[in-house]
């Protein structure tokens, strides 16, 4: 399998320190060889372990084992950790869309993706939610055809709306959203995950799932139009359920991933149970891609505080992804 590539993501964040960390247990953690795309420099002002600069992916094989594998990607000139800049955001977005293109092109297994600030790349015009979006783009794929799962060792969830207002959230669910959300992860779960019978549970959107209507209409409109439809194509589909009833371990063994209807329905459980650990993967893509669940945390960049286990878990996530999907072809 050829190495992953890691997208460092903001230069001034803990990507940088996070990927050389990773790098540094990789034989404790059985890490896949990967390489870092983004500038030296950021990993420089936060590290003092070897580097190895690359020009194509497959050196990174050869030289992992005794240095961080790095694709040069621009140069801000000196990075200041914690202090963003239209300049990091810059290396970020040609990071980001560097290694999106040789994971598509099969140089790299997979791709994972360092955390971003958001509002440093809208100000240099970038104009996807997140990465999720920019990255199915890239590979052909449509917003409704890519899922964003958040996983950890005990937990996978999925919002079915993502970043966007609560307010918002009723008009924006339909049953023909949900049935798609409830396809791209149930084939997900069979891809990446090798689970041949995905069992998927389904939120409900108000208290006590609407409570026969009292509460609220969207799970009888909604949600079970939606989960009857995916049943009838074969999919173990269950629900809805109250939310407050759904994340305790018992009910956590009884399904594969939880479908939720907004951002922190989904969000508040993985990351209370996984929040060192989780990972964000998207479903749908030809590519594998994973993410550590977090962000750039600048308020700690540069004071060697950063906990990579996050980062361990989406490399490890997108290795065992990767090596499945070839496994499955062969």
């Amino acid at each position: 399998m050829p190495p992953l590539a890691i997208a460092m993501g903001d230069s001034a964040g803990i990507g940088p320190e996070i990927t050389a960390k990773a790098w540094e247990v990789r034989v404790a953690e059985g890490l896949a060889p990967f390489f870092a795309v983004g500038d030296p420099t950021a990993v420089r002002s936060v590290w003092n372990g070897p580097i190895a600069p690359i020009g194509d992916p497959r050196e990174a094989l050869a030289l992992f084992a005794e240095a961080l594998p790095i694709l040069p990607i621009g140069d801000t000139g000196p990075v200041i950790p914690g202090t963003p800049s239209l300049g990091t955001a810059h290396i970020a977005l040609q990071s980001l869309e560097v290694a999106t293109g040789l994971a598509s092109a099969g140089a790299a297994g997979a791709l994972v993706t360092g955390p971003v600030s958001k509002a440093q790349l809208y100000a240099i015009g970038f104009t996807h939610p997140g990465q999720t979006e920019f990255v199915a783009e890239r590979c052909g794929i449509t917003a409704d055809n890519a899922v964003m799962m958040l996983a950890g060792p005990t937990l996978r969830v999925v919002p079915i709306t993502v970043h966007v207002p609560l307010a918002q959230v009723p008009a924006l669910i339909s049953p023909e959203l949900i049935v798609a959300k409830g396809r791209v992860t149930a084939r997900g779960l069979q891809r990446n995950f090798g689970i041949a019978n995905p069992r998927l549970a389904f939120a409900g959107l108000n208290p006590h799932a609407g409570e026969g209507g009292a509460i609220g209409r969207e799970e009888i409109d909604i949600l079970i139009p939606a989960i009857e439809r995916l049943r009838a194509e074969g999919i173990d589909a269950a629900g809805p359920f109250a939310a407050d009833t759904l994340f305790h371990a018992r009910a956590r063994a009884g399904y594969d991933a939880a479908l939720c209807l907004y951002h922190d329905q989904a969000l508040i459980p993985i990351k209370t149970l996984h929040f060192d650990d989780g990972v964000n993967m998207t479903l749908g893509l030809p590519i594998v891609r994973t993410s550590p669940d977090h962000g750039t945390a600048f308020g700690i960049a540069g004071r060697d505080a950063a906990h990579p286990g996050a980062m361990i878990a989406a490399i490890k996530m997108a290795a065992a992804a990767a090596l499945r999907r070839i496994e499955a072809t062969a």
